[in-house]
């Protein structure tokens, strides 16, 4: 909740900036400017994991720019839908400006192709994203879409490796690991691999499982009984295809262990999965080519992570890495001023900072003679 008004604010702040003419260098006389113009009426669809944030990164910015918001959330959040639509009244704007609708998945694909929807943005699945691009697709309609991210944290330097743990517990534990942009794979260099897991093995053990109200719980229930089963599939499928739990992996109803696997190899299904709960693979790198080459190797490319005392190596891996951020040395590092996305299967298109109020606009060319 603090996220999304920070970022209702940061939107605020920079409204003249967002909203200012564009000015082009011409070579004949007069002027060229590019008009931020709005699209019209846009169709949200989020997920449950952050249920206001995900809705405030996607709604503040175009109802800045002058789109309105019809917004389908996650069935299991209907009481913080009607719960933002209730404050956008309470704001004062006027009726329309933003609705909230429940709807089934048929019954968007219905809004999506009427004419008067001109965009829709998704953030879910990878599942969720093909359906509805397919949709968009078929009628016209331009999507932006924040997918799944199976974010690889690279550690190839340090010298506090404790401190270097502590964050990487935090980065895969946050929401019971169930965050899109979580490091969700740990790619160690020989020198630190063996410390590295045992390390990290005791952090994630230690992580209490229990009453999600009670102060010192860590980890409570995942989002339902299913993604914990479905989790718990992915572990056992994996175990079964060679590789070794080295703590956790206990499956507790709704309730999952921080879990630690290692030995998962490119032949295996889990090499190219989304793990979406409290469980971190670790890989062993010989060097840093080989570190950029296991995080690259999977159809996701949200978000990363690189620990480093070199800057010059830093900065070569930065680029080298495909995916839409990098975070060097430091993790949970998210900005509303900061733009977030992914490529490959992770997306496409950008939302928060600057960028974010770029994406539904009519970038309109106006040319003025002398």
């Amino acid at each position: 909740v603090d996220f999304a008004a920070d970022i209702t604010e940061y939107y605020a702040d920079h409204v003249d900036a967002i909203l200012a003419d564009t000015p082009l260098t011409i070579e004949g006389d007069g002027t060229a400017v590019v008009r931020k113009a709005p699209l019209g009426v846009l169709l949200g669809v989020m997920p449950w994991n952050f249920p206001y944030y995900q809705v405030a990164r996607f709604a503040a910015p175009n109802v800045l720019l002058g789109n309105t918001i019809l917004l389908k959330h996650a069935p299991q959040c209907p009481e913080s839908a009607a719960a933002i639509e209730t404050m956008y009244r309470d704001a004062g704007f006027p009726e329309g400006v933003y609705v909230n609708v429940y709807l089934t998945n048929e019954q968007a694909a219905d809004v999506i192709a009427d004419p008067r929807v001109q965009g829709v943005s998704v953030t879910g699945s990878e599942r969720a994203g093909a359906a509805v691009a397919e949709v968009a697709g078929r009628n016209l309609k331009k999507v932006a879409l924040e997918l799944g991210g199976s974010d690889p944290f690279i550690l190839l330097s340090t010298d506090d490796l404790d401190a270097v743990v502590e964050q990487a517990v935090e980065a895969r534990l946050d929401n019971v690991g169930q965050s899109c942009n979580a490091a969700k794979r740990f790619i160690v260099v020989d020198e630190y691999y063996d410390a590295f897991v045992e390390k990290f093995a005791a952090g994630m053990s230690a992580a209490v499982v229990g009453d999600p109200f009670a102060e010192d719980t860590v980890l409570g229930p995942l989002s339902s009984l299913a993604a914990a089963e479905r989790l718990d599939e992915q572990v056992q499928h994996a175990v079964a295809q060679g590789a070794e739990v080295v703590v956790g992996g206990t499956r507790d109803g709704a309730f999952y262990p921080g879990t630690v696997l290692t030995g998962v190899t490119e032949e295996m299904d889990l090499y190219r999965q989304e793990l979406f709960g409290p469980v971190g693979v670790v890989y062993r790198a010989s060097d840093e080519d080989d570190a950029v080459r296991i995080a690259n190797g999977t159809p996701f490319g949200l978000g990363s992570y690189v620990f480093t005392t070199d800057a010059a190596q830093a900065e070569r891996v930065a680029d080298r890495i495909e995916a839409g951020m990098v975070y060097i040395n430091l993790v949970l590092a998210d900005e509303a001023g900061l733009p977030f996305g992914g490529v490959k299967r992770s997306g496409t298109g950008r939302e928060l900072g600057l960028l974010g109020a770029d994406e539904f606009v009519n970038k309109k060319l106006i040319r003025t003679g002398a």
